[in-house]
């Protein structure tokens, strides 16, 4: 079973994770651009994407949480002021808006995306780093190899139909044990540093403007020194 797959790492070292290139469903507007890492139940994939150019989208065809790695890609919602997103910035994009879609010169950008049955949540939603945090639920005592936590969270969207929800979260450090990952997880990290352990032994470590995700069941640990701040996406499916 895959543990975790290592979509973008900050220091530009090359990752291990397998990507093909293909689109997510037929009107997908970064078909010819997307390289999907993970595809799963839920109708959810995760990937990263290069891209150049510009793109006029009438209806975005399904939820997509982006994070800039480098360049800028400007974004325009039918009605509203552009959206300039940067390195280590996010956007979640609602299904069925209406965008154009900008990169002056080569933007890399990590995703979650997520089919959608229909547009009940259009729109553009930053994720910010300086987030509207609120005291969110520590991991349970009983799977906590140390003290517990102080956890907090900034969920900016949530798409009941898709189980969607994104935002920004951070914790002070904390070490849990080997577990199955109780959702799907996209993860940007935007502060510090983790380790996730695997039942083998084996340790994958990432650090700020690293990105990852961590499918729903897979046995994953975690051992956290400092401060973790994080974008996320997670969803969960039926088992």
């Amino acid at each position: 079973m895959t543990v975790a797959l290592v979509l973008h790492r900050a220091d530009g070292a090359p990752v291990s994770t397998s990507f093909r290139n293909a689109a997510f469903g037929k009107d997908d507007p970064f078909a010819r651009h997307r390289e999907i890492a993970w595809e799963g139940p839920g109708a959810m994939i995760a990937g990263r994407t290069s891209f150049i150019g510009e793109l006029e989208v009438a209806s975005y065809p399904h939820i997509e949480t982006i994070v800039v790695v480098e360049g800028e890609l400007t974004l325009t919602a039918a009605g509203a002021a552009p959206l300039v997103v940067g390195p280590q910035a996010g956007v979640v994009i609602g299904c069925g808006t209406s965008l154009h879609i900008q990169a002056a010169s080569r933007v890399r950008f990590s995703f979650c995306a997520a089919a959608c049955e229909k547009p009940t949540n259009p729109g553009l939603i930053p994720l910010r780093a300086n987030a509207d945090f609120k005291p969110s639920t520590p991991p349970p005592a009983e799977a906590l190899l140390g003290p517990t936590p102080q956890c907090r969270s900034d969920n900016v969207f949530t798409e009941e139909g898709a189980q969607y929800l994104a935002g920004t979260w951070d914790s002070t450090p904390y070490h849990r044990v080997v577990r199955p990952h109780r959702m799907n997880e996209f993860m940007h990290l935007l502060a510090g540093s983790v380790r996730f352990a695997a039942p083998d032994g084996s340790v994958l470590s990432v650090s700020a403007g690293d990105a990852l995700f961590v499918p729903q069941g897979a046995p994953i640990g975690w051992e956290s020194s400092d401060r973790v701040a994080k974008f996320y996406v997670v969803q969960s499916v039926q088992a």
